[in-house]
């Protein structure tokens, strides 16, 4: 079986993500939350060492329902500063609390968080079309569009890279290469 690149041979893990999660259309807020928040802990280290703490991080950030982690306070963060199932760096941790208070406001203000992310691609997944691996770009004038308006918005943790490798995790933009089994299924599922 065929697939991306990136995928390490033998780690049935990050191949269960690859051929399960990444890049299928995720619409519900609270998992674009979560997605996003992983994919700010992920810089400057490779998803591998997010993707297999995750768990770790589900309990630590209480599942990641944005109502609870907006709510944490120094305690919270100092608690977090000391769970060594999770990537301690308090930029990072503040920075998804904040990013749970921004999501909590768009949402008190009519605005949903999946919504607001969905329409920069009016609703439809882009199609990457990528030959091999080295096609993919690490960030897109649309990326950066994106990163620079949720900047504005007071969200930690979302430059153009890192909304770029969110776009891909959830779908946004099918970036599976032509020759991975992933991505004709992938694109069925615009």
């Amino acid at each position: 079986m065929k697939r991306c690149a990136w995928v390490p041979e033998g780690d049935d893990l990050y191949a269960a993500y690859h051929d399960e999660e990444w890049g299928v259309p995720e619409r519900d807020a609270r998992a674009l939350y979560e997605k996003l928040i992983l994919d700010g802990f992920q810089a400057g280290l490779s998803w591998r060492t997010i993707l297999y703490k995750r768990e770790n991080f589900r309990a630590a950030f209480k599942g990641f329902e944005p109502e609870k982690v907006a709510r944490f306070g120094e305690k919270d963060v100092t608690r977090l500063l000391g769970d060594a199932g999770i990537i301690r760096h308090r930029g990072k941790i503040e920075g998804a609390i904040k990013n749970a208070q921004i999501w909590l406001d768009m949402r008190e203000a009519g605005e949903d968080f999946s919504d607001y992310l969905w329409n920069y691609v009016d609703g439809a997944p882009l199609q990457g079309n990528r030959k091999t691996i080295k096609d993919v770009p690490a960030a897109t004038p649309l990326s950066e569009a994106i990163s620079k308006d949720m900047k504005k918005r007071g969200f930690k943790f979302c430059g153009p890279t890192i909304i770029y490798a969110f776009m891909q995790a959830v779908g946004m933009v099918n970036d599976h290469t032509a020759d991975c089994h992933r991505h004709a299924v992938v694109k069925r599922m615009g």
